[in-house]
């Protein structure tokens, strides 16, 4: 068979499975539909269930083998999901915006482009818009590998209700973005002050003498390159499309593996996916061996602890309050047993979410 009769013969079997995959894609929302029915019958509310998506996407990833990778096929099932759950009931997610930030792409990486995305100012009106009921979840940024905690989300908890639901970690690539021709024309960068340290090496080796200053997001600084001569912005490259960008330099962040960690928030605790973390808020007595204490616990039930960040307790001058982060959730036993003792030592104690981890 000659070249031009193999390709005819690979697109007509490419046509065969595209007629297959809508099919089955058309049953899957058939049966989207039926588990909406059946929810609305006997009264469940909840249609997203992020137990349940991170099993499905656990169960995805461990049946690929190529070639697409597992980013590729995450993204692929996430929007299959996004799509039927919106046919259940659409979900509405506030975050921190404006449009073009890192957290919106969190939001669309964790939830799919079907959900309704709402972008707020600031993080504690994300907290109240959730609390309010006037959307079903929002998304915060927590951490981020090389600059360390976001401090107004951990404060927010200290007073807040509302529950960690899933955590999202997104890979950033911070790229230069303006309307000059090149990066040498550049007067002034503008960036959000975290961004503006995830990238001060190259900044230094590349744009040493340039003013940096320091915006409420990488969003904001994007507009103001729109708008301003010689100007240019560091953030995403959707950024870039939305504000009418060109990218000076793209990858300026000085650690290949940045990434920043957000967390969905929300008015109730999943159940278990096999697969969690929980945290913890606590605060003790300031006694000599009170965190030991605290700590010790963990070490005798064999749970990990993969994260602990300290934050001023705003009641007392010099007292503290710790975030924890645990393997495992409060419905397994050893969890519960830890969280027993711990609720006996601790001067506070409280439980902030468990929840499954991050899938990709």
């Amino acid at each position: 068979m000659s070249d031009e009769g193999q390709l005819k013969s690979i697109r007509a079997r490419i046509d065969q499975i595209d007629e297959k995959l809508q099919d089955l894609i058309t049953e899957r929302a058939r049966c989207a539909l039926e588990v909406a029915r059946l929810k609305q019958a006997s009264g469940d509310a909840d249609y997203y269930r992020p137990e349940r998506e991170a099993q499905v996407l656990q169960t995805v990833l461990g049946r690929n083998r190529g070639p697409l990778d597992d980013e590729v096929v995450a993204r692929l099932f996430r929007e299959i999901m996004s799509a039927c759950l919106a046919l259940q009931r659409p979900v509405a997610v506030a975050y921190l915006g404006p449009e073009g930030t890192f957290t919106e792409a969190a939001v669309f990486k964790h939830f799919g482009r079907a959900v309704t995305a709402r972008p707020l100012a600031a993080i504690d009106e994300v907290f109240r818009d959730v609390e309010a009921g006037a959307v079903d979840y929002g998304v915060v940024p927590i951490e981020n590998s090389s600059e360390g905690a976001v401090d107004h989300t951990l404060d927010m908890f200290m007073s807040s209700p509302l529950k960690i639901c899933s955590e999202i970690e997104l890979r950033i690539h911070h790229n230069l973005l303006g309307r000059a021709a090149e990066a040498g024309a550049v007067k002034r960068v503008y960036a959000h002050q975290m961004a503006l340290a995830q990238c001060r090496e190259w900044l230094n080796a590349h744009l040493s003498g340039i003013e940096c200053l320091p915006v409420s997001s990488n969003a904001e600084a994007a507009r103001r390159a729109q708008e301003e001569a010689g100007a240019a912005a560091i953030a995403g490259a959707n950024a870039a499309a939305i504000y009418g960008l060109d990218v000076l330099a793209a990858n300026i962040e000085d650690k290949p593996d940045n990434t920043t960690r957000f967390l969905v928030i929300g008015r109730k605790i999943p159940a278990p996916s096999g697969r969690d973390k929980t945290s913890l808020l606590v605060s003790t007595s300031n006694k000599p061996g009170a965190l030991y204490r605290l700590l010790k616990p963990l070490a005798e039930h064999g749970i990990s602890m993969s994260r602990i960040e300290s934050r001023p307790s705003r009641r007392e001058m010099w007292e503290y309050v710790f975030f924890i982060d645990i393997e495992g959730h409060i419905q397994q036993q050893r969890v519960a047993q830890v969280i027993e003792i711990l609720d006996n030592e601790a001067a506070v104690l409280k439980v902030l979410g468990s929840y499954p981890c991050a899938v990709l």
